[in-house]
């Protein structure tokens, strides 16, 4: 019987000792995250132009806005309009478009995807992010488009001032 109590024991030490080691292999979470806002915001919401945690940006949705705060009637501008927005929160994060991973676009009519693409892909140098364009009954502002993404760095990443 001693002996069977031993064996159970020197089981249950080693047990304890392979769930701490293997609970100490586990790397520690990103302790980062820093809110990205692009200088002169106009519109005061509730929310940040984006999050980087760690490399990785999480991208609030966009909308291609005039300095007005309107979409612009020609279509082609307003998609240059969001996509030059879209760069300009990435720079703030020391990225680029090509860091971008996923993509998703809403459009009030699924027609201006032929529209979209070709100015789309002027925007890359590289592979394309994964990307999901979807139909939206309505947009904020009389917007047509608005974009949301997720980008990560393989760089060391830090703000730019």
């Amino acid at each position: 019987m001693n002996r069977r109590v031993g064996i159970l024991f020197v089981g249950l030490i080693l047990g304890g000792i392979f769930v701490v080691l293997d609970a100490k292999s586990h790397p520690a979470p990103q302790a980062t995250r820093k809110a990205i806002n692009l200088p002169g915001k106009t519109i005061a919401a509730p929310f940040s132009d984006a999050i980087l945690s760690g490399n990785t940006l999480y991208l609030a949705g966009r909308i291609g806005l005039d300095k007005d705060g309107k979409a612009p009637e020609k279509i082609e501008d307003e998609i240059k309009l969001l996509l030059d927005s879209e760069k300009d929160v990435l720079a703030q994060a020391g990225m680029t478009m090509d860091d971008l991973v996923y993509v998703q676009i809403s459009c009030t009519d699924l027609k201006l995807f032929e529209t979209f693409n070709p100015i789309y892909k002027t925007y890359f140098t590289k592979e394309f992010p994964a990307r999901e364009f979807v139909g939206a009954a309505a947009i904020l502002r009389g917007g047509h488009f608005e974009l949301q993404a997720i980008a990560v760095s393989t760089r060391a990443c830090g703000t730019r001032a």
